[in-house]
């Protein structure tokens, strides 16, 4: 029989869920909507009964060994605890591995969602073969994921790889972490929308910002099209951006930057305001080597990278 795992993508709308094998090849899949009360007890209900959907459906192929879960989190990562879950508070402070796990009688690891896209883009994506990476994912928000000699850094505390939350911008917009001028203040989806409403007044004559309810994307249409307002914000974009990975190289000195989420689809309109800003500020020996690569794995690292972990925290066998 075929070694498979399950692996699940809980989010704040949706949990995707699926059997992956031990090549990363995808066995079933499932999508089911969060509990609109996030409750725990609706949310374990949702996981384990679509745990259940999925091995049932796998059963003529045998049995999954092990569970993972990629939660937008700080969490213990070793206790399998929740600590603070922004997106889903019911969750904090809730250990929901150990819940899991009692109910299925499968060994059952947790791990944040970063974290998990950045392990699943070494296994089967953008740094494959690398065994020093960093991935960023641009989306609502930003976030992040570092690899060190092949292993995941979670950090002390499990906070480690908070990418978005760099300062780029010490007297910046105001984050919803408490800091100001975090990364995800400018290069992320709801960045471009404020940044576009700011600049309105230096771009009289522009039509990126002519709505009530402009969004990212009218923004990015609106600077494919050639519109200087929104050009400027991916300018800006991809400068602030430049600031934050040229630190991060001259600390981390990787292999390669894995840059995925919805956002990065902007690639074209930010790739050289940021690689300029890189040259500028990091040492050139590591800055010139530094591949600069988008994700390949899109919506599907995350769970890839929780199918990667519980192969290997598990006694499966597949070594990280």
């Amino acid at each position: 029989m075929d070694k498979m795992v399950l692996a699940a993508d809980l989010g704040g709308t949706n949990l995707r869920m699926a059997v992956i094998g031990e090549n990363g090849e995808t066995r079933y899949r499932s999508r089911s909507s969060t509990p609109t009360s996030r409750r725990r007890e609706d949310v374990v209900e949702l996981l384990v009964s679509s745990a259940r959907e999925c091995i049932d459906a796998i059963r003529p192929l045998g049995a999954v060994s092990a569970f993972g879960i990629a939660a937008p989190a700080v969490l213990d990562h070793e206790a399998g605890r929740i600590l603070v879950a922004p997106n889903l508070p019911e969750l904090n402070d809730f250990s929901l591995a150990p819940a899991i796990s009692g109910v299925l009688g499968l060994d059952v690891f947790l791990e944040n969602d970063a974290n998990a896209a950045a392990i699943g883009e070494n296994w089967m994506g953008a740094s494959n073969g690398y065994s020093s990476s960093i991935c960023v994912t641009l989306g609502t928000g930003v976030g992040g994921g570092v690899i060190i000699d092949g292993k995941p850094l979670r950090g002390i505390d499990g906070t480690a790889g908070e990418i978005g939350h760099i300062c780029v911008e010490p007297f910046g917009h105001p984050c919803g972490c408490g800091s100001l001028g975090c990364l995800e203040q400018y290069s992320s989806a709801t960045a471009v929308v404020r940044m576009a409403r700011e600049l309105q007044s230096s771009f009289p004559d522009s039509r990126a910002t002519a709505g009530l309810d402009t969004t990212s994307l009218e923004v990015y249409n609106a600077a494919v099209s050639g519109d200087a307002l929104a050009r400027e914000v991916f300018r800006k974009f991809g400068f602030y951006l430049g600031v934050a990975l040229g630190g991060l190289i001259n600390v981390l000195n990787p292999e390669v930057i894995v840059i995925g989420g919805g956002a990065s689809e902007s690639w074209d309109l930010f790739i050289e305001p940021l690689t300029s800003e890189i040259r500028k500020r990091a040492f050139k020996r590591p800055a010139d080597r530094v591949s600069i690569v988008k994700a390949k794995l899109g919506d599907d690292a995350g769970i890839l990278g929780v199918a990667r972990l519980a192969f290997s925290s598990s006694n499966i066998g597949l070594a990280v």
